[in-house]
């Protein structure tokens, strides 16, 4: 055994970090649950939890730091990419499929591009979305200006991937040092827009909120990209300075260790997503809220449950559990919240009983459907594709 691999399986396991990711992806739905309700952006309960995919950027370049740092000197820069892609691109696959399928029963009024759906610009959008290559305005077939009409998170994927290109090319080159200017940089887009500076005039007023990222247009491709950077540097940064820090008593090195530290950081998550909108309207108070939980109070959670170590099995269980379902949850929900709001405006008289029946079943059905996903699709064909199209990296 080399040294390097000596090194890797003394590696401590992040169950916590897992099992957080689960706890953001839930909370997704929950509030696309509730978006579905609002007369407009920022008056629905759960309001913050947009926050979730900044969340998850912190949580992908910790999670990629850690993974790969001390790889290199064995794996080229396309072997890393098909490691990824193996992990991430089945459910890509399986999250664009699913929204085909139910594309046409999205049709109403709040949608309305899909009556108007020409045959060959169903099968360009489709193709372009199993490739994850974006949609521009003129593709546009549901009417929201999404990358992929038929699964709107695909977005964060497609940034999420950005990420990992510039890790593999640049940033896992750089010295602790220049990552963290870097990261001071990226910070500066996140207050651009969270308080409201519009320094590039990229937009009509003041946005104060880091909402969007999820159109091929200028100022949501800024969105995107000042989404992904300062949580992802912060995140890769957090990986390259914990191993200085490990010691036998201390072996994940972060300086935040706490008791139940799952559930506290779950907590943590829950309030910070769960937050009404500060002052009641968009503006600098809660574009700070929203500047403090990304640039702050994620970071501090991923030290936190980078830290902390799950003492019981059932805490593990449920970790390990959250953590699976986390991404084929999120990656294969939306099509069923297309369906969602697309009965909610066909049935605007409908009673109380029947939205919560709803939105109990939309959420039932996702996390079910995720798990399917999961078992009889993401983890076979991951095995296979490791075996057939990793065998080589492996040796």
């Amino acid at each position: 055994m080399t040294q390097n691999n000596v090194y890797l399986a003394s590696k401590p396991r992040y169950e916590i970090l897992d099992g957080l990711r689960g706890v953001a992806a839930l909370m997704v739905i929950v509030f696309h649950c509730f978006e579905t309700y609002i007369p407009f952006i920022g008056t629905q309960i759960v309001n913050h939890g947009y926050l979730a995919v900044d969340f998850f950027f912190v949580l992908s370049g910790f999670v990629i730091g850690y993974a790969y740092d001390d790889r290199w000197d064995r794996m080229t820069t396309w072997s890393f990419f098909k490691r990824r892609l193996v992990r991430l691109h089945p459910m890509v696959l399986a999250g664009t499929v699913t929204g085909a399928c139910l594309f046409f029963f999205g049709s109403c009024a709040g949608f309305p591009l899909i009556a108007e759906c020409s045959g060959w610009m169903f099968a360009l959008c489709f193709v372009m979305g199993l490739f994850m290559i974006p949609c521009g305005p003129k593709l546009d077939i549901r009417g929201w200006g999404e990358m992929n009409s038929f699964n709107g998170p695909n977005w964060s994927l497609t940034f999420e991937y950005v990420g990992n290109i510039l890790y593999a090319l640049i940033f896992r080159r750089l010295p602790k040092l220049a990552l963290a200017l870097l990261c001071l940089c990226a910070a500066f887009f996140t207050l651009d827009l969270t308080l409201g500076w519009n320094v590039f005039g990229l937009f009509a007023e003041p946005k104060y909120n880091v909402i969007g990222g999820w159109s091929l247009t200028a100022d949501q491709v800024y969105i995107g990209f000042s989404r992904l950077l300062y949580p992802f540097l912060c995140g890769l940064l957090i990986s390259r300075i914990l191993p200085s820090r490990r010691t036998d008593a201390n072996p994940s090195g972060s300086p935040i260790r706490l008791k139940g530290g799952f559930w506290w950081c779950s907590l943590a998550l829950v309030v910070i997503f769960a937050i009404p909108q500060i002052g009641g309207k968009a503006g600098v108070p809660d574009g700070i809220y929203q500047a403090v939980s990304i640039l702050l109070l994620f970071p501090l959670i991923v030290l936190a449950g980078a830290g902390s170590r799950t003492t019981d099995a059932r805490s593990t269980r449920i970790c390990n559990f959250l953590g699976n379902l986390s991404y084929p949850l999120y990656i294969t929900h939306y099509p069923v919240m297309y369906m969602q709001m697309a009965w909610v405006e066909r049935n605007p008289d409908a009673p109380l009983w029947m939205h919560i029946v709803l939105n109990v079943g939309v959420v039932l059905v996702s996390v079910g459907a995720a798990w399917a996903w999961l078992k009889l699709y993401d983890e076979p064909v991951r095995r296979w594709l490791t075996d057939r199209w990793l065998k080589r990296v492996r040796k």
